[in-house]
C-alpha cells in the first residue's frame, strides 16, 4: 500500500495519540507499505526554518516525489502553537498544495491521525481526487468543552466531528463503547482497533526501593500514580482530592504525578504533600509505574487512554471511571476497581478502599499483568493493517459532484 499518513502530533511530543502514531508508521514501514508521513513543522526537531512557498518542505523524497529507499518519506507543514497548549502545535497546508503532493506521492490512502486543520484540507483534497480515506476517533474533543467553560459549544462540536469522519471511508475507534456511543450519535463506518501495550518495558520487574525512598515512601506506605497531561480535561484535581481524603486516614500515603501541563503549578500549590516529578519517559517511567502500588485515573474525555494499559503491565491495579481503556480490559474487584462515571465521591472511596489494604492490592497485582499480556501491539496493527487494505479495496471513487461538494 501507498499510505499519505496525516497527523499533526508526532514525537519529540510526548502524549498518548503522538507516540501511537508513531509506533503506526514505524510498523506500517517495516510490513514493506510507502508511508508519507505528512505532519507540522517542529522547531526543536525539524529547525526554526519557514516554509517553502507550496506551504510544506519534503524529507527523503525524490526529486518525482516518489520515496528514496534508504530515507522514509515525510512533508512538513507549517505549524503553530495550540492555544493553552504551547508544547502542542497545529498544521496548516492548503488543499491544492496537498492535491499537488498526492499527485507526486500516488497514495492509495490518505489517513487521518487527528482531526485539526492539516487533516480536514487533507479530506478535502483526497476527496476532490477519488483517493480512499480513513480516520482516526481518538479523543472526545466535545466533552473538552465542558472544562474550559464553554458547554454551550459542545453540539457544534460533536456535528463538526460528525461531519468529518463521516466523509472517510472508514473511521477507527479504539473501544467497542466508543463505537456504541458514536454510532447513536449518527457516526458511520466505525471499525474497533484497540491499542497495545509494551511489556517487555512495563513489568513490575522495574520496581525500586531506592525510587520508593527517594519519594519518601516507607515499605508499607501505599503510594498512588497519576499519569498524563496535567489539565483540566484529565480531571487531575479529583486524583489529588482522592489522595487527601487517603491521607486522613493514613498520613504515610504518598502521591506520585507524573507529567505537566497548565494545572502543574496551581495543584501543585494546592496540594504541597503530592510529588509533581514532571515528564518522564522510557525506563525512567516505567520505574514509576512499578514502583507505586494503585494507578489513579479520573479521566472522562479518554477515548482510551494508553497509560491504563502500561500501569496494568507494571503490576498496578487500577481505580478509574467505568470506561475507555479500564472499563475495556479492568475485571472490577480483580485488577483494579471501577466506578460509574461522575461519581467522584465513589472514586475518592474506591481509591481509599483498595489504597488501604495491602493484601488486597498484592491479590491485585498478576491479574492487572494478565491483563495487560492480554493484548499486543501486533496483533492490534495486523488488524488495523488488514482494515486498511479493506478500506482501499471497497472504495467507490465519488463523481466529480459529490467531491466539489466535499
Amino acid at each position: 500500500m501507498r499510505i499519505a499518513y496525516v497527523t499533526e502530533t508526532y514525537p519529540p511530543e510526548l502524549n498518548g495519540v503522538a507516540l501511537t502514531v508513531e509506533r503506526t508508521v514505524r510498523y506500517l514501514r517495516e510490513r514493506g507499505h510507502a508511508v508519507d508521513l505528512i505532519r507540522p513543522r517542529q522547531p526543536e526537531v525539524d529547525g526554526a526554518t519557514g516554509a517553502i512557498a507550496s506551504g510544506a518542505t519534503s524529507s527523503g523524497a525524490t526529486s518525482s516525489g516518489t520515496t528514496s529507499s534508504s530515507v522514509p518519506s515525510e512533508w512538513l507543514t507549517r505549524g503553530f502553537p495550540i492555544p493553552m497548549y504551547p508544547d502542542l502545535r497545529f498544521g496548516l497546508a492548503g488543499a491544492g498544495a496537498l492535491r499537488r503532493r498526492f499527485a507526486e506521492t500516488c497514495p492509495d490512502l490518505v489517513h487521518l491521525a487527528t482531526p485539526g486543520p492539516l487533516a480536514w484540507e487533507a479530506l478535502r483534497a483526497a476527496r476532490s481526487m477519488g483517493i480512499a480515506t480513513s480516520s482516526d476517533f481518538r479523543t472526545h474533543f466535545h466533552r473538552y468543552s465542558g472544562y474550559y467553560h464553554l458547554g454551550a459549544f459542545a453540539s457544534v462540536v460533536l456535528a463538526a466531528l460528525k461531519w468529518f469522519h463521516n466523509r472517510s471511508d472508514r473511521t477507527f475507534v479504539p473501544t467497542g463503547s466508543v463505537e456504541r456511543e458514536l454510532e447513536a450519535s449518527g457516526f458511520r463506518n466505525l471499525s474497533v482497533v484497540g491499542r497495545g501495550v509494551d511489556t517487555a518495558r512495563f513489568s513490575p520487574a522495574r520496581r525500586s526501593p531506592e525510587l520508593r525512598a527517594a519519594w519518601g515512601a516507607r515499605a508499607d506506605a501505599p503510594v498512588l500514580l497519576y499519569v498524563g497531561r496535567i489539565a483540566a480535561e484529565k480531571n487531575v484535581a479529583l486524583a489529588l482530592r482522592s489522595f487527601e481524603a487517603l491521607r486522613r486516614h493514613d498520613p504515610s500515603a504518598r502521591m506520585v504525578v507524573v507529567g505537566d501541563g497548565p494545572l502543574r503549578q496551581r495543584l501543585a500549590a494546592a496540594h504541597p504533600a503530592a510529588l509533581f516529578v514532571g515528564v518522564h519517559c522510557g525506563d525512567a517511567l516505567a520505574a514509576c509505574y512499578a514502583s507505586a502500588d494503585v494507578f489513579v485515573f479520573p479521566s472522562l474525555s479518554e477515548t482510551f487512554g494508553n497509560v491504563t494499559l502500561e500501569a496494568l503491565a507494571s503490576g498496578l491495579p487500577v481505580v478509574a471511571f467505568d470506561a475507555a481503556a479500564a472499563g475495556e480490559h479492568v475485571a472490577n474487584g480483580v485488577a483494579g476497581l471501577l466506578v460509574a462515571p461522575d461519581d467522584d465521591d465513589g472514586f475518592e472511596r474506591a481509591v481509599c478502599r483498595l489504597a488501604l489494604h495491602r493484601q488486597r492490592i498484592e491479590a491485585m497485582r498478576p491479574h492487572a499483568t494478565a491483563a495487560a499480556r492480554r493484548v499486543r501491539w501486533d496483533d492490534v496493527l495486523a488488524r488495523f493493517e488488514s482494515d486498511l487494505q479493506d478500506t482501499i479495496d471497497g472504495h467507490e471513487t465519488p463523481s466529480p459532484a459529490a467531491a466539489v461538494v466535499a
